[in-house]
């Protein structure tokens, strides 16, 4: 893919090492000169000296066969004038930080395909952190309807030894709790799992429940 950044801060620098291990095909704009040359020669990417709301300099670094544009400006006001213009040239992934939650709808309307909320996520995970210390990572989606959590399974765990079916069938398990992934030690590659899976000690499992079960997965876990 050709991905456009605007921006060459902290996350959009890291956004473009990222992107370019992966094999995808980067330039950035930005109006600084030595962040510029600095995306240049440290991360290898073409780097274009200018404002990310310049139709000229967007031309220029390609947005016209760009497949995605990140935004990640200091201001939203300048992000949002972005992903409008992406719309204009028919960007077809537009991906947007955003900062001040006011601007999500105008985000929104403007054509933004993704919006991250820099902020939320930052909360999000210092309050998952306080509130479930066992969980490893938890994933929101659908604006916090649906919870995906990241779990160990200990010796104490009274999981281990039984299958994916044989929890299903518990009547203690949560209703609507699915178990998505499985991972046998660290060095193995995650899975999905049957109905037959048998969860083992020092496993580790991925599973999709409602923000008001997560509490009562972990108590069933053994992990409480």
């Amino acid at each position: 893919m050709y991905v456009i950044i605007g921006g060459v801060g902290m996350m959009g620098a890291d956004l473009a090492k990222t992107l370019v291990k992966m094999g995808h095909t980067v330039a950035v704009v930005d109006i600084d000169s030595s962040a510029c040359q600095y995306a240049r020669e440290k991360i290898g990417v073409m780097a274009f000296e200018g404002s990310a709301v310049n139709t000229n300099i967007l031309i220029e670094a390609g947005i016209q066969k760009a497949n995605a544009v990140i935004a990640t400006l200091q201001e939203d006001a300048l992000n949002l004038a972005l992903v409008t213009l992406c719309k204009y040239y028919n960007v077809p992934q537009i991906v947007v930080r955003m900062s001040d939650r006011d601007f999500a709808q105008p985000y929104q309307l403007a054509g933004a395909t993704h919006i991250i909320s820099t902020t939320e996520l930052a909360i999000n995970r210092v309050i998952n952190a306080i509130e479930y210390p066992q969980v490893e990572a938890m994933m929101h989606f659908e604006q916090g309807e649906i919870e995906v959590l990241k779990l160990s399974l200990l010796n104490h765990c009274d999981i281990v030894g039984r299958t994916i079916a044989q929890i299903a069938q518990d009547s203690n398990f949560p209703a609507g709790t699915l178990i998505i992934g499985y991972q046998k030690n660290p060095n193995d590659s995650l899975s999905i799992p049957n109905g037959n899976t048998v969860l083992e000690c020092g496993s580790t499992i991925l599973a999709v429940t409602k923000p008001n079960q997560v509490k009562q997965l972990i108590d069933f876990l053994g992990l409480s």
